[in-house]
């Protein structure tokens, strides 16, 4: 599905990712953890076209390097940045529409309005609310669902659980996993360590703009060294 060799990304004279490889499957829930500046959110965006990657990136087997990221979403790639960027003035309703791509009528991908209510009761709740009353974890739902919305094959979602309750969290951990279920693949970039080992399929470990390991999570939990290294405080 991705297929990501010797990635490099900067920020003027700094050189932010140093050669990121990895590869995503189909249908596979795939982590990329690390602590933070070490080149997560960017990877994320260099794959997006947000930031010009140089190197080789592949979705489906065709390069995206260096296309637009209006592009790259239109083949099928959808991104939920960690900023939870919604519509302010416009309702619920209006949000989750806006995420159809052009010509895309509701109903006609893997997702429907209806199933957004239905996955999250608390934004049909709010369907005709302006966006902006709704509450943090409110809003991280509608910015994940806008995203299904427009019907990705792959998805990247950047710190979907930051300063959400136990609760909200766990409905996260649950749409990630229907999400999986229905074919998509994802790249979660996630702190909290627990639920990512919990849903994942794979590891990445992120240290200093490269990738220092990959694996499943139980032979994550087997190294305690990489651990202690690049993941705890």
């Amino acid at each position: 599905m991705l297929d990501v060799r010797d990635m490099h990304a900067y920020y003027g004279k700094s050189h932010i990712l140093q050669g990121v490889t990895m590869n995503i499957q189909e249908g596979e829930i795939v982590a990329l953890l690390g602590r933070n500046g070490v080149g997560r959110s960017t990877t994320c965006k260099a794959i997006m076209g947000e930031v010009q990657p140089i190197g080789s990136v592949e979705f489906k087997g065709k390069s995206i390097a260096g296309k637009k990221a209006f592009e790259i979403a239109n083949l099928g790639i959808g991104y939920v940045p960690e900023n939870r960027d919604i519509f302010p003035g416009l309702t619920t309703r209006q949000n989750l529409i806006l995420g159809l791509k052009s010509g895309q009528k509701d109903g006609s991908g893997r997702w429907s309005m209806e199933d957004m209510f239905t996955l999250f009761s608390n934004l049909r709740e709010r369907a005709d609310v302006e966006a902006s009353v709704l509450s943090g974890g409110e809003q991280q739902m509608l910015t994940m669902c806008r995203t299904l919305m427009g019907d990705p094959d792959f998805i990247m979602i950047d710190e979907p659980t930051e300063g959400l309750s136990p609760q909200m969290t766990q409905k996260v951990a649950e749409l990630l996993k229907e999400i999986a279920g229905r074919g998509i693949a994802t790249l979660l970039v996630e702190q909290k360590l627990a639920i990512a080992m919990d849903i994942a399929h794979r590891v990445y470990v992120m240290g200093h703009g490269k990738v220092v390991f990959e694996g499943t999570p139980e032979e994550l939990r087997a190294r305690d060294d990489v651990r202690q290294e690049w993941l705890e405080v």
